[in-house]
C-alpha cells in the first residue's frame, strides 16, 4: 500500500487543526500529528525543559521522534498539523517522506488575515502551547510580519506531489474529498 502524507500550511487559526482531524475520520489508516499537543504536553508537565529563548528544540524533538516511529513502525498515511510555513523545513521534511517512499500531498490554508484575525478575537483555543506569548493575536502578528521574511513562503506546486489550497471554509470538504479519491488510487 502506498501511503500518503498530508502537511498543512498556514498561519494560526486558518483551520488546519479542524481539516486535519475531519480528514482523519473519512481516510482510513490516518493518524493526526500535532505539534500543539507536544507542545501543551511540554508545557504541563516538562516546563523546566523548555529553551528559555530560541526555538523549542524538545518540541521539535518530540515530534520527530513521533513522525520517525510512525514512519518506521506503522502503515497509517499521516496527517501533520502544524504551521510549516518556512520552505526550507517543508522541503526537508518532503525530502524524509519522498525517501520513505511516501506520496506527499501539501494542503495551504491561504485564509485572509481579515477572517483570521475576527477567529482569534474570538478563539476559545487553549493557550497551553505557549513559551513566550500569551494570546493567539500575538501569534497571529508575528506571522503577519514573518510573512515578508524570504523564506516564509507559499507552497509551490512542484514542492510536493499533490497541492490544494483553501481560501475559504466550503472548500475544505472538496480537498477532503479529493484526498481520500487520491488515496484510493495510489
Amino acid at each position: 500500500m502506498k501511503r500518503l502524507v498530508i502537511i498543512t500550511v498556514g498561519k494560526t487559526h486558518s483551520g488546519k487543526t479542524t481539516f486535519a482531524k475531519a480528514l482523519e475520520q473519512q481516510l482510513h489508516h490516518s493518524l493526526v500529528i500535532d505539534q500543539d499537543n507536544h507542545a501543551e504536553f511540554i508545557n504541563t508537565y516538562y516546563k523546566p525543559l523548555l529553551p528559555k529563548q530560541g526555538p523549542n528544540a524538545i518540541k521539535y524533538t518530540i515530534t520527530q521522534s513521533i513522525v520517525s516511529y510512525a514512519v518506521q513502525q506503522t502503515n497509517l498515511h499521516l496527517i501533520l498539523c502544524n504551521s510549516n510555513r518556512s520552505r526550507k523545513d517543508r522541503l526537508e521534511l518532503l525530502s524524509y517522506f519522498q525517501r520513505n517512499g511516501f506520496t506527499s500531498i501539501l494542503v495551504n490554508f491561504d485564509i485572509p488575515d481579515p477572517i483570521l484575525q475576527e477567529r482569534v478575537i474570538k478563539s476559545q483555543r487553549s493557550t497551553a502551547i505557549f513559551r513566550f506569548v500569551s494570546n493567539f493575536e500575538e501569534v497571529l502578528t508575528r506571522q503577519q510580519a514573518e510573512t515578508d521574511k524570504e523564506d516564509i513562503k507559499a507552497p509551490l506546486i512542484d514542492e510536493a506531489d499533490h497541492l490544494f489550497v483553501i481560501k475559504k471554509e466550503p472548500e475544505v470538504q472538496s480537498v477532503i474529498q479529493r484526498i481520500v479519491t487520491l488515496e484510493a488510487n495510489v
